[in-house]
C-alpha cells in the first residue's frame, strides 16, 4: 500500500552558513538510508530556518518481502559419517536455524551447504524512527550542541517532531522529543504550537501563519521584490548570490526592504560601505548610475503589514556601523600610510615578523625584476610599492576590516600622494584570490604579487609547515594555482626548479624536490584535461610553467585529433623498444650501416623533420607523430634487434633518436585513451 509520508523536525534557528554548507549532503544522505532500509522512493526536501520538512507524495506503508541466501562449506566436510562436523553446526547458528534445516546445492564443481531466509518486510511506521534518529546523526553541521541532560548533540536544540504516514501520526522520539500532531507557524503569527489533523492540513496552517516553507519560492519571492524595487525606485540592486542564499535560510517569510543612510557616508570608500552592510547586517547594497548611494535593500522576516518601523530599525542599527567606519577612516587618514609597527607583528613562528616578510618579498621581488624586465615600470617605483603593501595592516580600518587589507592600502597611497602605479600594486598584490577571481592588472603589480606568493611558499616549507591531505590552512594551493595563472597572463617564463633553488637562497635550507612536488600535484589539478596528458608533459621532464601550459595544449589537440588511435599504438610500440635505453644521452645514426630502404626513408624523413623550427609545439608534435607511415613500413621490413650488434644498436639508436625529440615535449606512452 501507498500513502503520503510528512517528516517535520522543528528546531532553534539554525545558523545559515552551516546549513549552506550541509545542504548538498542532506538529501544523499536521507536517499542512501531509505535504500538501506529497502524504502527508497522520491521525496523532496524543504527547509526553513525553523525547521527540517522531508516530503513524500508516495511511500510504501510496509518493505518488501525478500530473501537471503545462505553458502556454506562444501558438503563433504559439513558431514563426516553422516554426522555434521562443527562447520555444519557454525553454518546453522549462523543463520539462526536448527541443522536439519539446512539443505546443499550444487555451486561450481562441489556441493555445499545451502539455507534460504525468507524475510518479511516490515510496516514502514516501525522503522521511521530508526530511519529519521539515523539521519539527524548523520548530519554534519561543524560544530554542534548538547541542551538539558541530554548526552547527545545537535547543530541546534529540537523543539518538535511532527511525522505523518497517511494522516495517522508515527511514533518517533529525537532527542527526547515525541512525535505529534503539532507544528509551529511564524511567531509572530502565533507562538504556540497548533495542532493539525493531517498532511493536508499541515501545508494549509504554515502558509496562513507566513511560513513559506519551499526555499525556492523564498527566493523567487525576494528576486521580485528587488524587481519591483529596482523599477519603481530606479535603482540597481547588488545581488551576491551567497548573501542570496543565506537570506533565503534565515527567513521563513521574506519581503525586501528599501532603507536608507546618511549621505555623509558616502566619503567612506564604497567597498567599507558594502562590506560593513554585508558582513554586519545581510543588507544589499544599492547602485544608481553605477554608482554606490545611500540606500540600501534589507530583507526582513517580519510577518506584517506595516514594515515602517522594520525600514527605522535596520536603519538605526546601521548608523553606528558607518559612523565607527567613518571614525577609523578619518584617523587613518591622519597617521598616513606607515610600516612602523610591522616589526612587532608576528608573522609565523620561525619566520620572523611581517616587517621580515617585507624585507624578504622585496628580495624576491627585485629578482622578478631583473627576471622579467616588465616594461613602462621602474625598480624604483617597485621598492615603493612593496615597501607600503603591508601597511594598512596597522589601520584600524583593517583591524575591524580583515579583508579589506590591501584594498584600503590602495585608499590611503592615493590620499598620501602616491602614484596610481604603486597604489594599483598594493590593491593587487593578493590577486588572484580564488579560482575565478581577477588577476593583478599591470606586469609591476603581477610581480608584487607573486612575490607575497612566493615567499609564503617558500617560507612555509623551510619550516616544514606543508599541507597534508585536504588541510590548507595558509592557502598554499591556492599560492600556486595563483602563480601559474599570473606567469601565463604575462608571458613570465618561470622555471620551477630554478626559480625556487634561486629564491630559497635567502631561507633556511630545505628539500627543493618536496617544493617542486607541490608545485607538480597542483598543475595536476589545475588543467582541465585527461590527466595522463598532463603526467605525460611532466614526465618529459619540462619544469618551465609557460612551456608546460603549451605543451598540455599541443598534446591534448593531437589527442584529440582524427588518426591519433593509430598513430598512438605505432608511438607506443617506439616508446617500448627505447625503455631499456638512456635517453639522456645523444644518439648518432650511421647511415652507411642501413640494409634496408625503410632504414633509409625513415632516417632521412626524420632528418628532413627534426632541422626543421617550428612555430609551436603543436606544429612540432604534428610533424613528428606525421613519421607514422614511415615507422609502420619499417618495423613491417626491419628486424630491429638484428644478429649484429653494430646494426642492430644503430637501428634502435635511429628510433631512440625519433622518440627523444617526441620526449622534449611528452612522454606520450603515459598517456591513456
Amino acid at each position: 500500500m501507498i500513502k503520503p509520508l510528512l517528516i517535520e523536525i522543528g528546531v532553534e534557528e539554525l545558523p545559515a552558513i552551516a546549513l549552506l554548507k550541509e545542504l548538498k549532503n542532506i538529501e544523499k544522505k536521507y536517499a542512501d538510508i531509505l535504500e538501506k532500509n529497502s524504502l527508497l522512493c522520491e521525496f523532496e526536501f524543504y527547509y526553513t530556518p525553523r525547521r527540517l520538512v522531508f516530503w513524500h507524495r508516495e511511500f510504501k506503508t510496509k518493505q518488501d518481502d525478500s530473501s537471503e541466501e545462505f553458502f556454506g562449506a562444501p558438503v563433504e566436510i559439513a558431514y563426516k559419517d553422516a554426522k555434521p562436523t562443527p562447520a555444519a553446526l557454525g553454518f546453522a547458528k549462523k543463520c539462526g536455524v536448527k541443522i536439519d534445516e539446512i539443505g546443499s546445492v550444487q555451486k561450481g564443481a562441489k556441493e555445499v551447504l545451502y539455507y534460504k531466509k525468507e524475510l518479511k518486510g516490515k510496516p514502514s511506521a516501525e522503522i521511521l524512527s530508526d530511519i529519521i534518529n539515523t539521519l539527524i546523526k548523520s548530519l554534519d553541521f561543524g560544530k554542534s550542541m548538547r541542551w538539558g541532560s541530554l548526552k547527545d548533540s545537535f547543530i541546534r536544540p529540537i523543539r518538535w517532531v511532527n511525522v505523518l504516514l497517511g494522516d495517522e501520526l508515527v511514533d518517533v522520539e529525537l532527542f527526547g522529543v515525541k512525535s505529534k500532531k503539532e507544528t509551529f507557524v511564524h511567531r509572530i503569527s502565533n507562538f504556540n504550537s497548533i495542532e493539525i489533523s493531517g498532511i493536508k492540513e499541515y501545508f494549509e496552517v504554515l502558509q496562513e501563519g507566513g511560513v513559506t516553507l519551499f526555499p525556492e519560492l523564498r527566493r523567487e519571492n525576494i528576486l521580485n521584490n528587488f524587481s519591483s524595487l529596482e523599477k519603481d525606485n530606479e535603482i540597481t540592486i547588488e545581488i551576491d548570490e551567497d548573501l542570496l542564499n543565506e537570506v533565503v535560510a534565515i527567513t521563513e517569510h521574506p519581503t525586501a526592504l528599501l532603507g536608507s543612510f546618511d549621505e555623509e557616508f558616502l566619503k567612506l570608500p564604497p567597498e567599507v560601505i558594502i562590506t560593513s552592510m554585508k558582513e554586519h547586517q545581510r543588507y544589499f547594497p544599492v547602485f544608481k548610475d553605477a554608482k554606490l548611494i545611500n540606500k540600501f535593500v534589507v530583507v526582513s522576516n517580519a510577518f506584517t503589514d506595516n514594515f515602517s518601523k522594520v525600514i527605522e530599525g535596520n536603519e538605526r542599527v546601521l548608523r553606528p556601523r558607518l559612523a565607527d567606519a567613518l571614525f577609523f577612516y578619518n584617523n587613518d587618514l591622519k597617521n598616513g600610510l606607515s610600516i612602523k609597527g610591522l616589526e612587532k607583528v608576528v608573522f609565523m613562528k620561525g619566520l620572523g615578523s611581517v616587517a621580515d616578510k617585507i624585507e624578504r618579498e622585496r628580495k624576491i621581488a627585485n629578482t622578478l625584476f631583473e627576471m622579467y624586465k616588465p616594461k613602462d615600470a621602474s625598480k624604483e617605483i617597485l621598492e615603493r610599492a612593496i615597501s607600503l603593501a603591508k601597511a594598512d595592516l596597522m589601520s584600524e580600518m583593517v583591524y575591524e576590516f580583515t579583508e579589506l587589507q590591501g584594498l584600503m592600502g590602495y585608499y590611503y597611497a592615493k590620499e598620501a600622494g602616491e602614484s596610481e602605479a604603486v597604489a594599483i600594486a598594493i590593491k593587487e598584490q593578493y590577486l588572484p584570490n580564488g579560482e575565478e577571481s581577477a588577476l593583478p592588472s599591470t606586469p609591476l603589480s603581477a610581480i608584487v604579487a607573486m612575490s607575497l606568493k612566493l615567499d609564503t611558499l617558500i617560507g612555509l616549507f623551510s619550516i616544514n609547515q606543508i599541507p597534508t591531505g585536504s588541510r590548507d590552512p595558509f592557502a598554499l594551493r591556492r599560492a600556486v594555482n595563483g602563480l601559474i595563472r599570473i606567469t601565463k597572463e604575462y608571458d613570465f617564463k618561470f622555471d620551477i626548479i630554478e626559480t625556487l633553488t634561486l629564491l630559497s637562497k635567502e631561507y633556511r635550507s630545505f628539500d627543493i624536490s618536496k617544493l617542486e612536488a607541490f608545485f607538480l600535484e597542483r598543475l595536476k589539478q589545475y588543467f582541465r584535461v585527461n590527466p595522463s596528458i598532463v603526467e605525460a608533459v611532466l614526465a618529459s621532464g619540462e619544469r618551465e610553467l609557460l612551456a608546460i601550459g603549451k605543451k598540455i595544449e599541443a598534446l591534448e589537440i593531437m589527442i584529440n585529433s582524427d588518426g591519433f588511435d593509430e598513430a598512438f599504438s605505432t608511438f607506443k610500440r617506439v616508446a617500448n623498444i627505447t625503455k631499456d635505453i638512456d635517453m639522456s644521452k645523444e644518439f648518432t645514426v650511421d647511415s652507411k650501416l642501413f640494409e634496408k630502404g625503410e632504414e633509409e626513408a625513415l632516417f632521412a624523413r626524420y632528418s628532413e623533420v627534426s632541422q626543421v623550427k617550428y612555430k609551436s609545439y603543436e606544429e612540432e608534435l604534428d610533424a613528428l607523430l606525421g613519421l607514422k607511415p614511415e615507422l609502420d613500413k619499417f618495423f613491417d621490413e626491419v628486424m630491429v634487434n638484428a644478429e649484429d650488434e653494430k646494426i642492430r644498436n644503430n637501428r634502435k639508436s635511429l628510433i631512440a633518436a625519433i622518440y627523444k625529440s617526441i620526449l622534449q615535449i611528452a612522454d606520450i606512452k603515459e598517456v591513456s585513451i
